[in-house]
């Protein structure tokens, strides 16, 4: 892995973790602390102008709210260094199976994964009722830094916004629910463990944002 600069700024080099649409994935040495930089890089299809403004926004939005979150009690990684001007960030590497991994491991016991799905949605659940919407949640973005027995992390709330209403809160649910169906066979078991988890987490909100919920997959599938 590459070292800080004497500056403090990451290496320009280090393992390629993930490519993605929006940003660019690195494994570093941060001062002895195993890290991630994550680099939003210039879309050419966009005006230059708005390119950056997003950018930055994004940069600036996700170091906010992982910061916010773990203050009500969700973990996320970490923030160790933003770099608005560079659209940069460097985040704690948080080891661990994604719930995508889980979802398709064979090998899992099926009390394993429920309990799995059922802790995340406690973890969304805190999210919510601490004015938090994630806006991304994939599968692909929560992560198990203790095993599928331990709570989840949430990765990437960089399309998430503070005091979201209520639909905000719907197309996180929408969206989980959607992995489960598109991701296991036992979707209707886990869809029912992951409501038990978020009636937890958000004892208050709970209702009003399933029956949301419920509406916006009507919409999709009529549209």
């Amino acid at each position: 892995m590459g070292k800080p600069k004497t500056d403090g700024s990451p290496p320009a080099s280090g393992r390629l973790v993930h490519r993605g649409a929006e940003a660019t994935l690195r494994a570093v040495d941060w001062w002895g602390f195993p890290a991630i930089v994550k680099d939003r890089e210039a879309k050419g299809y966009r005006p230059k102008a708005l390119d950056e403004r997003l950018r930055r926004e994004r940069t600036r939005t996700e170091a906010r709210l992982l910061v916010d979150a773990r203050r009500a009690g969700v973990r996320t990684p970490i923030v160790y260094d933003v770099d608005v001007l560079h659209h940069r960030l460097v985040l704690e590497e948080l080891p661990g199976p994604t719930l995508k991994s889980i979802l398709e491991d064979p090998n899992l016991a099926p009390t394993l994964v429920r309990g799995a799905v059922r802790s995340l949605g406690m973890a969304l659940g805190k999210l919510h009722a601490g004015g938090i919407s994630h806006g991304d949640l994939t599968s692909s973005n929560v992560l198990y830094p203790d095993g599928p027995e331990g709570p989840p992390a949430l990765l990437d709330l960089s399309m998430g916004t503070r005091s979201p209403g209520v639909e905000e809160l719907g197309i996180d649910l929408h969206l989980v629910e959607e992995d489960l169906r598109a991701l296991s066979p036992e979707s209707e078991a886990l869809i029912r463990a992951f409501h038990e988890g978020y009636a937890i987490g958000n004892p208050d909100g709970q209702s009003a944002v399933r029956t949301r919920a419920k509406e916006i997959r009507g919409r999709v599938r009529y549209a």
